[in-house]
């Protein structure tokens, strides 16, 4: 994937595109072929288009959207930025997540259009900017991040149970201090778990350590991805990883990570001697990152919406969710 991460000098020079992800009551996604003629043409793509002077993200998204498809956009949010430069131009697009709206969708320009369910995306050719747009819609709002394990590891359990039933979908198991016996005694239960709950789990530590426990991925700890080069499981298994400044998350987008996490953005109980970034040097530092970023540290369910605007996939947490 190639990418800009400095924008500055060549702002003039980007094509500013307006993405809508439009998601129906069955939560399909309508997706449109791109005609003949044009650029990446016979590609399937998300509906939108190039921003009028003056107009904002939203207004261009209500108005390609009625132009291309007839539907009415009543209200959205962002979901992901993205900067990616082919050899005959660049483009910045600004994906937004649609689930109001109303009207029956149509290739209003001749263009086929379909609803397709967010696990059959990779089975249609998409331009290459758009794989971050799909990777921020195959991961949840909510990350849950476990505290380090005790010696009582049914009650832990326990916990883990409460929080898949609470609707967690990524799961990370951070036990960093319990033993390898210790670890696949409560990895085979967290695997059953987060299969009866149609959840994920990561395991904090090395790559072999998927296959070893039976993981869904790897959690990548600051230090653990700068020491790699490539990225270091398949496809089909979730990489993640822990950053805390800008160059540790272009080596995490180098590295072709799923996400990452960006952290401390307030200031918490474990870390108290680190300076919180708040939200807007966390927009700062993510600006132009072509991955999905939760935002880490002194987070909850009641932030989301906060972390939204300043360009988040969501929070990832570990008190406030496992309390």
């Amino acid at each position: 994937m190639t990418t800009l991460k400095s924008t500055q000098s060549i702002e003039h020079n980007i094509t500013h595109v307006a993405v809508a992800i439009v998601v129906n009551s069955e939560g399909e996604i309508l997706i449109s072929r791109r005609p003949e003629g044009v650029h990446l043409e016979g590609f399937w793509e998300f509906p939108g288009g190039k921003l009028e002077q003056d107009e904002t993200v939203f207004t261009a998204i209500q108005r390609e959207l009625a132009e291309e498809t007839g539907i009415q956009i009543k209200s959205g949010r962002q979901l992901i930025k993205v900067l990616h430069e082919y050899p005959e131009k660049t483009v910045k697009l600004d994906t937004w997540l649609i689930k109001d709206w109303s009207g029956l969708a149509e290739g209003l320009e001749g263009q086929e259009v379909r609803w397709v369910g967010r696990n059959e995306l990779i089975n249609y050719k998409f331009p290459e900017a758009d794989r971050p747009i799909i990777s921020a819609l195959n991961l949840p709002s909510v990350y849950q991040i476990s505290p380090e394990p005790d010696y009582d590891l049914e009650e832990f359990l326990k916990k883990v149970e409460a929080c898949l039933q609470n609707d967690t979908k990524l799961f990370q198991l951070r036990a960093k201090n319990l033993s390898s016996s210790s670890l696949k005694k409560l990895s085979e239960p967290i695997k059953k778990l987060c299969e009866k709950y149609h959840a994920r789990w990561l395991i904090n530590g090395e790559s072999q350590d998927v296959e070893r426990f039976n993981a869904d991925g790897v959690h990548l700890s600051s230090e653990r991805l700068m020491a790699l080069t490539t990225r270091p499981l398949s496809d089909e298994f979730l990489v993640g990883a822990s950053c805390h400044n800008t160059e540790e998350l272009e080596h995490a987008e180098r590295m072709g990570v799923d996400f990452a996490v960006l952290s401390p953005v307030n200031k918490t109980l474990s870390h108290p001697e680190l300076s919180p970034l708040g939200l807007n040097k966390f927009k700062q530092l993510i600006e132009g990152i072509n991955i999905p970023i939760y935002a880490l540290g002194g987070m909850s369910h009641a932030d989301l919406e906060s972390v939204w605007e300043f360009g988040a996939q969501g929070v990832a947490m570990i008190r406030a969710g496992w309390s």
